[in-house]
């Protein structure tokens, strides 16, 4: 059945539902899109609730994301989840200057899975959406979940703080490295070592390999941890090698969640900090409105006369705004 020649979110939706590829992939650029059709998607998705495990996969440009991306595609079809599945893939690429879509090299590798009606590829890009990736992927994955998807992988294309925070948004987040990845700092900096559930060091076949474990295992020594220890896992994805072991840890990864009951616990903090964000995005959408009226004008100009300080100036700000007056 064809998809409805239509940009209603819930026609789109039902679709999509119904195995419609491209209605689903209607459905996700309103997603990236952002206002009002993105918030009805959101909400149609919110009240369909799916059974989806999330993946993400990060790490420095070059380490070789997609490459292994690419062979969990693969293992994730035969064995799945609970057995053989669909998997579907957020690539997460940096935005077009031209264009604000996602560039879509990640998808490129991955095309020998192009001819899978049970995989479905998608890039995604900031684009205009309020509150950035890590408001938007949260809700592509929730959209994906409620079409069924049982198995998504989110791949961000870096290491900075907004990739750091999309792959922290996933139920286990692989960080990959290669050998001669030794700065303990850098990882510390980029915030690895608080998100990573699982690390790999790809191109293991490369010198450097044995001094890469020993310095992740050093952090991970230094790093305060509960009853789970991230392992390491070696993997040549270019050959396919280390694959099965990957696939494993993060079965017992999801085991070790559901035992726990971890996996339950931590969804409940990310819908938390989703909301918080989105209503951080909301005040901010309204502080930028106000930015060319008289009122924010007096009170930036009795701020810079010394008679209130910037302290005070954003509590009368901030006033005005929750009194939902952004044109006044």
């Amino acid at each position: 059945m064809p998809a409805p020649r239509t940009s209603d979110p819930s026609a789109l939706f039902e679709a999509a539902r119904g195995g419609d590829r491209v209605a689903l992939a209607r459905l996700l650029s309103l997603v990236e899109r952002g206002g009002d059709p993105s918030r009805t998607v959101a909400g149609l998705a919110f009240k369909t609730p799916g059974d989806t495990y999330s993946v993400g996969i990060t790490g420095a440009p070059g380490a070789g994301k997609s490459t292994l991306t690419d062979q969990l595609i693969t293992i994730g079809r035969e064995q799945g989840v609970d057995g053989a599945g669909k998997v579907a893939v957020l690539a997460v690429d940096p935005s077009s200057p031209f264009s604000g879509g996602a560039i879509l090299g990640d998808r490129v590798r991955m095309q020998s899975h192009a001819l899978d009606d049970g995989v479905f590829i998608r890039s995604m890009a900031t684009r205009g959406h309020m509150g950035g990736l890590s408001v938007a992927v949260p809700d592509a994955v929730r959209v994906l979940s409620a079409v069924g998807m049982p198995l998504v992988l989110v791949e961000t294309v870096g290491v900075g703080q907004q990739e750091v925070e999309v792959a922290a948004a996933t139920d286990t987040t692989i960080v990959v490295v290669n050998p001669g990845w030794g700065d303990a700092i850098q990882a510390n900096k980029a915030g690895l070592l608080e998100i990573a559930d699982l690390f790999v060091i790809n191109k293991a076949d490369r010198p450097g390999t044995a001094q890469t474990r020993r310095d992740l295992e050093l952090m991970l020594d230094l790093t305060e941890l509960g009853a789970y220890r991230p392992p390491i896992v070696e993997t040549v994805a270019s050959k396919g090698e280390g694959i099965e072991a990957l696939w494993t840890a993060v079965g017992e990864h999801r085991a070790h969640q559901i035992e726990h009951g971890t996996l339950d616990r931590m969804r409940r903090r990310r819908l938390e900090l989703e909301f918080h964000q989105i209503v951080a995005a909301r005040v901010g959408e309204r502080i930028d409105a106000m930015a060319d009226t008289d009122h924010f004008a007096d009170i930036n100009s009795a701020m810079v006369a010394g008679d209130i300080d910037p302290y005070q100036a954003a509590d009368r700000l901030l006033a005005e705004v929750l009194r939902d007056r952004p044109g006044s």
